[in-house]
């Protein structure tokens, strides 16, 4: 994907952006959309949610199931190819339409898919280094204690690494305490944790005992397939961290119940 420059971006204020949700943050973590809003209109864009989108098909073109998911990325370009840039709060899904829509699709919709996978982006990618969100006239977020966890597709498909250290360091003042192996598979992995539950359940012990480890009160991360999976075991276990989608911590979401936690009183 080519990025625009600072000054680009400046000369077309307010930049348009269409905002794909997820599935997972659909129905179960709406915060994290609305957090995300707050975030993109704070760096000054004119935000959009398309009423028609579902899911990207991801789920289905990990199995295999290609027959189900072209006709979903077909319909999500339909919806989202209008817009200056796309934005998801999610690695794996915008590293579905930017790296596996040109390849599953064909014909015209192939050059569809490669157009929209140009302009889309993952939240904190887009707001560090395209909307360059400052802190501006606002306090900084007061957090607790953070560390952080990269999921495979965020890092390995897109590149996210440091986006979202920087924007904590602009916009909470907070260094994210490293986790040992923060870069390991949380084993997820989208069907992966169905089809090997005893594999999975070992990484994401693993993945949990190391953000223990770092005392930090709260384990952040980009992608909620990975956050449920580190709440479910936190929570089955016991463990005293809270789990949080990165845009909560940055727009100061923290008066909700962290991942997997019930609805407070």
């Amino acid at each position: 994907m080519s990025n625009p420059s600072k000054e680009q971006t400046s000369q077309r204020d307010p930049l348009r952006v269409s905002l794909f949700v997820t599935c997972l943050a659909d129905l179960f973590r709406p915060s994290v959309a609305f957090a995300s809003i707050r975030l993109l209109e704070q760096a000054g864009c004119v935000v959009e949610v398309p009423g028609q989108q579902t899911c990207c098909g991801q789920p289905a073109y990990n199995t295999g199931d290609y027959a189900t998911s072209v006709p979903l990325a077909r319909q999500l370009i339909a919806q989202f190819e209008s817009a200056d840039y796309v934005v998801a709060p999610s690695g794996s899904c915008a590293g579905m339409i930017c790296h596996h829509y040109p390849t599953l699709l064909e014909g015209e919709w192939r050059e569809r898919a490669r157009r929209l996978a140009a302009k889309t982006f993952e939240l904190t990618t887009f707001l560090n280094d395209i909307a360059r969100l400052k802190r501006g006239d606002r306090p900084a977020v007061k957090l607790p204690a953070v560390t952080y966890h990269d999921s495979c597709a965020g890092l390995r498909e897109l590149g996210i690494k440091q986006q979202p250290r920087a924007l904590l360091r602009e916009l909470c003042d907070t260094e994210v305490k490293e986790l040992r192996q923060t870069e390991v598979c949380c084993g997820f992995g989208g069907t992966f944790c169905a089809k090997m539950p005893e594999i999975s359940g070992k990484m994401v012990g693993d993945k949990l005992a190391n953000a223990l480890a770092t005392e930090a009160s709260i384990l952040a991360g980009g992608d909620l397939g990975c956050l449920l999976n580190i709440a479910g075991r936190a929570s089955r276990s016991g463990a005293a961290i809270e789990v949080r989608h990165i845009a909560e911590l940055l727009c100061g979401d923290l008066d909700s119940p962290a991942i997997g936690e019930p609805e407070r009183q």
